[in-house]
């Protein structure tokens, strides 16, 4: 049922699940209390990475793709948890359109495609698949690779609806993270667009979220009596960079440097004998592009042509112009010899499963998000949501439960991150 974790978990992270484990009842009213204020975003996964002196988030996605790596056993979880959702945007839905990304030969994304599009029919909606691409004319059978045929259908745009023809949604569901800018067939809807197009790559920052997890961090913290570092990496941010020209190289060196002291003192503090790292990667954008790892101020000068035309472009042709500087946590869980880290899935305000992204060809303090990486569903015995009563801190449905709170605390910061950058509430 689940991957045998070879992490000897030992001091701050194993102290971390006992107080998490005893303080159950005052984290789920906590988390109560949390979605009473602020609206949970649709869905969402949230990679982790557990160092074995500390369990944070590196990544929170608001628009996930992988539904194919979750185990099938966990669908009737994701569609209640879908249902949950669908009621509280739109109580008399019946219809919706799903709105997936443009490269439709991507087979392992069309499986996602397909997945999701399962949860929500099975939540008892009727759906389409309607593609904003100009490539897609008339509907169009795809082939996803693995025996499936997903059919897809082009929308237009009347008055301020998006429809396809015979079918007018109710709402409009994006699998679209809006990295090349935001359509203008998108812009000014009637219907319910979710998440929210100022969720998407376009305008959203990663540091806007993770200045959002602070806050929510600081308060947990105080809630079970622990140093928030436990659960939360530093960062900064470098806004003024163009890698190809060479303009902003001292900013990130200086940030570099300052953020490699502070987690020396965190090391120290707590006995780490690893070397700190941090991860330079682009304030915006998804798919692992424009990552780096670095270990001193110096791995940021002077970068060779291959390393700046890496770190210049993200998906679909963006220019990295912004960048930010996050703390690298080690990831000391592997999977048949090979470096693993945990991504969590969210649908609502519910863990709904996740999946380990497995990578042979990199190190404990590099990015997995890369070519070459593959996945090991994880059918987490009960949901990440109910420990073992026993108190076996190496129980698996620990580990999980541990790993579904800290992810949670990244999806409520998620929610008071879109809260605070709705253009409509400024």
């Amino acid at each position: 049922m689940v991957p045998h974790l070879t992490t000897a978990l030992t001091g701050p992270l194993l102290q971390l699940e006992r107080r998490i484990l005893g303080a159950q009842s005052q984290i789920e009213h906590w988390f109560r209390t949390q979605w009473l204020e602020h609206s949970s975003p649709f869905y969402a996964s949230v990679d982790l990475r557990n160092s074995g002196f500390k369990l944070a988030p590196v990544d929170t996605n608001l628009f996930p793709g992988g539904f194919n790596n979750l185990s099938p056993e966990f669908l009737p979880l994701s569609v209640q948890a879908a249902m949950s959702a669908i009621e509280k945007i739109c109580p008399e839905a019946r219809r919706f359109m799903l709105i997936p990304e443009n490269h439709t030969r991507n087979t392992y994304y069309l499986r996602n495609v397909a997945a999701l599009a399962n949860i929500l029919r099975q939540a008892g909606l009727e759906l389409r698949i309607g593609s904003i691409s100009p490539e897609i004319a008339a509907p169009t059978a795809l082939d996803c690779g693995d025996g499936q045929m997903l059919e897809v259908v082009p929308v237009q745009r009347k008055g301020n609806r998006l429809v396809a023809e015979g079918f007018d949604p109710c709402a409009v569901v994006l699998n679209n993270d809006l990295s090349g800018g935001i359509p203008e067939i998108l812009q000014n809807l009637e219907q319910n667009v979710i998440p929210p197009l100022h969720a998407g790559w376009a305008t959203r920052r990663k540091s806007q979220h993770f200045a959002a997890y602070d806050g929510v961090a600081n308060d947990f913290a105080a809630l079970l009596n622990i140093d928030p570092w436990l659960v939360n990496p530093y960062f900064a941010t470098c806004n003024e960079i163009n890698f190809q020209e060479r303009i902003g190289e001292e900013c990130l060196a200086a940030k570099v440097e300052d953020l490699l002291s502070k987690i020396r003192v965190k090391y120290q503090e707590y006995g780490v004998t690893q070397d700190p790292f941090v991860i330079v990667k682009a304030n915006a954008g998804t798919y692992g592009m424009g990552i780096m790892t670095v270990k001193s101020p110096d791995d940021v000068k002077g970068l060779n042509r291959k390393q700046r035309n890496k770190m210049s472009v993200v998906k679909e042709g963006m220019e990295v112009s912004e960048v930010i500087i996050q703390e690298g946590v080690y990831t000391f869980e592997n999977i048949n010899e090979a470096v693993a880290e945990p991504v969590v899935y969210m649908m609502d305000h519910f863990v709904i499963g996740g999946f380990y992204r497995v990578h042979t060809g990199r190190g404990v303090d590099e990015n997995l998000n890369a070519p070459g990486m593959h996945f090991v569903p994880l059918a987490f015995d009960t949901a990440c949501s109910m420990p073992d009563s026993k108190g076996n801190p190496d129980a698996p449905p620990n580990r999980f439960y541990a790993y579904g709170v800290v992810a949670r605390m990244a999806l409520l910061a998620a929610a008071i991150e879109l809260e605070l950058t709705d253009p409509e509430a400024q």
